[in-house]
């Protein structure tokens, strides 16, 4: 066996599917999915050829044309990460089909019983595939090395409706034996029952799978872009206002980066529960509530995920220790598209913060400074654990530092090429140093691509940003030594990112007085700009501020995003009275734990292990 990926079963020397076709049944009552998966192989096939599964039960493996039943086995005992490699024997076929159905605990779906909601009525379900959760809910080579097309056919309850990362069908009532042997007919064809079809004509990664179903509005605000969002009216319309601008973005990553080659750039708003700010699945971006703002930033998050659509959708890292090939690139060319919507300054609070978040992340990782390299070895690591802003904001700068030295229009002219040369493809890091030193020769003599790639730490020639209103705001953060505040003119024009800037750059712990007369006079912890009200409760956490510990129940209970999640549990165990915070964590994390999708659980779970 040829591993193609330390975090995949799939094997090198077996051919990767090109397509598959797939009928869900949706059991909102059993929390499951009863399905079949039939996969097209490029070629005939005679031999193993091995899916990756986790927490699937299958039923059958089937020759696609007679359903005779073809020789399978489950590896056992299951890899705590990597989950149960199936292996089926096929006697020279160029597809076959599979019949499963998942578990309640699958890692990548999340179904929210009415009054976990925003609307309250109706039962929701989710998928979050990256980095390897899609083989929980069907098998899959889930490697990024590998790229299909699909199609699907979702069975939901008639009154719910259903949204996919793919290009809608029709909705119909069901046909019998659509999904045999899965699902029997009695099931699948029940009078309260309709299906929703999709189809993926462009080959995506299995990481990037995505659907909800549920109740589910919509309003369109853009030629392309199409807004939809789970709750009542008021969610959808807050929605609309904050991503209208989402058509200009998309012409400005087009001049920038090439054509948009997805045809729809829609965005679903879920449930305070989805744990990251965006996912960046094609033609339908994910998007948590935190995003909406009311002042038009959160569409910051979303040029990150449109920027995907050119680098982590078009190319993609190959395996997840190339991880900063999709989120260097992506932060990098998000950060061009808020410059040019909205202006050098905007774009130099982004670096700033990021340059924090990433000076940060070298003090979380000091201990294993693996995590600190854009290269990284995974093997026997669990992507999740060692999830962080590193492959992000390092890769960004390692980019910005080529710019600095060749020119943005030279830059600009090297990119483009790069995304043509490399569309629909995965690549590791290797192909794109080669292609690098290639297109732009003697770079490796002007800057040293081993210490930024293989290299621990920020390299010496990374470069903090420079711009008035970012040296401002740190200015106002070292006043804060000698007692004073900000006077109330010279915050007056801030938005949620000046605000957050100057949290984080403030010292920790602070004098616990100082800390209520800030919040006392700018009413933080009333923020409705998230970034800003977990900045401010960290900052509480640190300085021993205990009568702050009820806005941090409130906040862990009201939503799930690693992002708010990770750094409050942290401060709690970490806080100046560390038993009361360590008791006060486990409390928490006890009671909203259900209320978090199954990838927030497990990464809480590890820093509560950590701080034992």
């Amino acid at each position: 066996m040829a591993p193609v990926d330390p975090h995949s079963f799939a094997d090198s020397e077996q051919p990767f599917a090109t397509h598959i076709s797939l009928s869900l049944y949706l059991d909102f009552s059993q929390s499951t999915i009863h399905g079949t998966a039939l996969f097209t192989l490029p070629r005939a096939h005679a031999g193993a050829i091995t899916l990756d599964t986790r927490s699937l039960h299958i039923s059958a493996v089937l020759h696609p044309e007679t359903l005779a039943p073809l020789p399978h086995h489950l590896s056992f005992p299951p890899d705590p990460i990597k989950g149960q490699a199936l292996t089926a024997t096929l006697p020279s076929l160029s597809s076959f089909l599979v019949a499963f159905y998942t578990s309640p605990s699958s890692s990548a779906l999340q179904w929210l019983s009415p009054p976990q909601t925003s609307g309250k009525v109706s039962p929701f379900v989710y998928t979050q595939c990256q980095s390897i959760h899609a083989r929980s809910i069907f098998p899959c080579q889930d490697t990024p090395a590998a790229r299909i097309r699909y199609s699907a056919r979702l069975n939901i309850p008639a009154g719910l409706c259903a949204v996919m990362a793919a290009a809608r069908g029709r909705r119909r009532e069901p046909h019998a034996g659509e999904a045999a042997p899965a699902c029997p007919d009695g099931t699948w064809c029940a009078e309260d029952r309709m299906v929703e079809e999709f189809q993926m004509e462009q080959p995506i990664p299995p990481y990037l799978f995505a659907f909800a179903a549920g109740e589910i509005r919509s309003r369109e605000v853009g030629p392309r872009t199409c807004v939809y969002a789970e709750g009542g009216v008021e969610v959808v319309e807050s929605a609309a206002r904050e991503f209208a601008g989402a058509e200009e973005m998309i012409r400005v990553g087009e001049g920038l980066f090439g054509p948009y080659e997805w045809e729809r750039f829609d965005l679903l708003v879920l449930p305070p529960s989805f744990p990251y700010g965006g996912m960046e699945n094609p033609r339908m971006v994910f998007l948590t509530p935190t995003v909406i703002k009311g002042d038009a930033s959160g569409a910051q998050v979303v040029a990150h995920e449109l920027a995907h659509s050119w680098t982590g959708n078009l190319i993609t890292n190959k395996t997840n220790e190339d991880f900063w090939l999709n989120e260097g690139f992506t932060t990098y060319a998000e950060r061009r598209i808020v410059e040019a919507v909205q202006g050098e300054d905007r774009a130099a609070l982004n670096i700033g913060i990021g340059w924090r978040g990433l000076n940060n992340e070298m003090e979380r990782f000091k201990n294993n400074m693996e995590f600190t390299k854009l290269k990284t070895n995974q093997e026997g690591v669990d992507p999740d654990e060692v999830y962080s802003e590193v492959p992000y904001e390092k890769g960004f700068h390692f980019l910005w530092r080529i710019e600095r030295q060749i020119g943005r229009d030279e830059f600009d002219r090297f990119l483009k090429k790069y995304i043509e040369n490399f569309k629909f493809q995965s690549v590791d890091t290797e192909t794109f140093v080669d292609f690098l030193k290639e297109n732009v020769p003697g770079i490796d003599q002007e800057i040293d691509l081993e210490v930024w790639i293989y290299g621990t730490g920020i390299p010496p020639d990374a470069a903090e940003p420079v711009s008035a209103i970012y040296s401002k705001i740190l200015s106002l953060s070292e006043k804060i030594k000698l007692g004073e505040m900000p006077a109330e003119e010279e915050v007056a024009e801030w938005c949620g990112q000046e605000w957050e800037l100057y949290l984080e750059n403030l010292p920790k712990p602070l004098e616990p007085s100082l800390v209520a007369a800030l919040d006392a006079r700018f009413g933080l912890t009333e923020s409705g700009d998230w970034e800003v009200k977990v900045a401010f409760l960290q900052l509480a956490i640190a300085s021993g501020c205990k009568e702050y510990m009820a806005v941090v129940e409130k906040a862990l209970k009201a939503v799930g995003r690693m992002k708010y999640l990770r750094p409050l549990y942290t401060a709690l165990l970490q806080c100046p009275e560390k038993e009361e915070g360590k008791i006060l964590a486990h409390r928490l994390f006890a009671e909203a734990r259900e209320s978090y999708h199954p990838i927030a659980q497990g990464v809480v779970e590890s820093i509560l292990s950590r701080h034992q």
